[in-house]
């Protein structure tokens, strides 16, 4: 295969960092990582997962095979091949394999897709399992419908509503301000690129297993300058497509003044992969103005309403019938979690850690493993949502029975420090702090009393700390 099919996503190296791999002319065709698809990325259109190793863990496969099942603008082809997941991978027991896949599918809210994982040696679809429903520990009842977190919220006819993305942030962008200095200064290469077609059959040499039979040149010099053609690759990014032309037609004219119009059509396709890269730079930097403009404007406010999607944590869930409970590290039941039962497959390692530390925290009142997709979310100047890892809350001083503060916790994996996802998430988590407001908590009634909300991005090398620091800071407060 060609090298440029294959990327590596270490903590080392990273060869798609800027790379729409969403894009039809991306090249990258395989995708060789360690740690990078256990700690919450996502790779587009991936369908096949090939594990080299061979992993102890049920929860390391689980989350591994979860990476696969996530498909962006995914369709049905009516086609077998194409309308399937597949996971290869080293010495797993079939059925073990098959009970870990389905687990995965139950944690990531596609439960009604468990039966219908299947393996070679199994051959027939066998039906989901049973269904439980789960609730709030005994002790924590009185906390039913009752926990809310903040959320950004913005007016409109006079009521508050949760912000979103596309109307309140998008909708303001001031698309004349994008800054074309760096795409203009990108250089073109000489050399004209040409479509290429190779065959290759099955190799009568042993050894050499495949030859290569045929290689085509496709039609030379056939690649024409389309504004429109353009235009449409820009859409997804620039949804005024008068804007998106003219932000092409303003760079495109600008190579043709520098370069010849035969070296801009052989570059063609390399101009819109640039465009395409530096729109949508451009346009998270635009937004992420936009956002706090609404907040130095009072606009935009982070506040608790009953009325915002995904505010409250949930009073019971639905889970798979034969998921295992998740203990403590002593291997005993769990006594401080929010839930009297918590699945052992929404976890991975390091959550587990973080997990069995809480437990032993004696300012803890509950904590709750908040799930992605399903629970508590923060919009922010990017489209998609964070969902912090962890909620937990601190014993009220003048009542065991309530808490007095609320902490969300976001972990993070140490190769993903210095990644442009966690600094984000950290910027938007430090303005949550510093706009929240103490007595957010009235708009509910009064029966709410003033609390405090604290967000933390934590890393492994550190979490203990952090979270020593927490409960630290609430008892010197006191």
């Amino acid at each position: 295969m060609p090298e440029e099919n294959i990327a590596v996503k270490t903590s080392e190296r990273d060869d798609i960092e800027g790379i729409d791999l969403f894009a039809r002319d991306c090249p990258i065709r395989y995708i060789i990582t360690k740690q990078a698809l256990q700690e919450g990325w996502d790779c587009a259109f991936a369908y096949v997962l090939a594990i080299l190793t061979n992993p102890s863990s049920k929860n390391n496969l689980t989350q591994l095979v979860g990476r696969i099942l996530r498909q962006p603008y995914a369709s049905k082809t009516k086609i077998t091949d194409l309308d399937e997941s597949y996971v290869f991978c080293y010495q797993q027991k079939a059925v073990n394999l098959l009970d870990s896949i389905r687990a995965g599918l139950q944690g990531e809210g596609l439960g009604d897709l468990t039966g219908k994982v299947v393996t070679d040696e199994m051959g027939n679809e066998k039906p989901a399992e049973s269904k439980r429903t789960i609730s709030l520990r005994d002790k924590f009842k009185h906390f039913a419908g009752k926990i809310y977190l903040p959320v950004f919220t913005i007016e409109e006819n006079g009521k508050r509503r949760q912000v979103c993305y596309e109307s309140d942030i998008v909708s303001r962008i001031q698309w004349q301000n994008i800054n074309t200095d760096k795409i203009l200064g990108t250089f073109l290469s000489n050399l004209e690129e040409k479509d290429t077609e190779t065959a290759y059959v099955l190799s009568d040499d042993t050894k050499a297993v495949i030859k290569q039979k045929d290689f085509i040149r496709l039609k030379e010099g056939g690649i024409e300058l389309d504004y429109e053609f353009m235009t449409r690759h820009l859409l997804d990014i620039i949804p005024n497509p008068w804007v998106a032309y003219e932000y092409g037609k303003t760079v495109l004219n600008y190579f043709l003044g520098k370069y010849a119009p035969s070296v801009v059509a052989n570059n063609f396709v390399f101009i819109i992969e640039e465009l395409r890269k530096h729109a949508e730079s451009e346009k998270e930097r635009l937004a992420e103005q936009v956002f706090r403009q609404l907040i130095t404007d009072k606009k935009l406010q982070f506040l608790i309403i009953r009325s915002a999607a995904g505010n409250k944590l949930p009073d019971t869930r639905i889970i798979d019938g034969g998921i295992k409970p998740f203990y403590n590290a002593a291997g005993q039941p769990l006594q401080r979690s929010l839930f009297d039962f918590v699945p052992e497959n929404e976890f991975n390692t390091s959550e587990q850690s973080v997990a069995w530390y809480l437990e032993e925290q004696e300012k803890l009142l509950w904590w709750y493993r908040n799930l992605s997709r399903q629970d508590y979310y923060i919009q922010g100047w990017r489209k998609n949502k964070i969902y912090p890892d962890f909620i937990f809350t601190e014993i009220d001083a003048g009542d065991n029975k309530a808490y007095s503060k609320v902490f969300v916790v976001e972990t993070k994996g140490l190769h993903l420090g210095g990644s442009e996802d966690t600094k984000y998430k950290k910027s938007i988590l430090d303005i949550c702090n510093d706009i929240g407001v103490e007595k957010s908590w009235d708009e509910l009634g009064m029966e709410f009393p003033e609390k405090k909300v604290v967000f933390k991005v934590v890393f492994d090398d550190e979490w203990k700390a952090r979270i020593n620091e927490l409960f630290a800071a609430t008892i010197s407060s006191r």
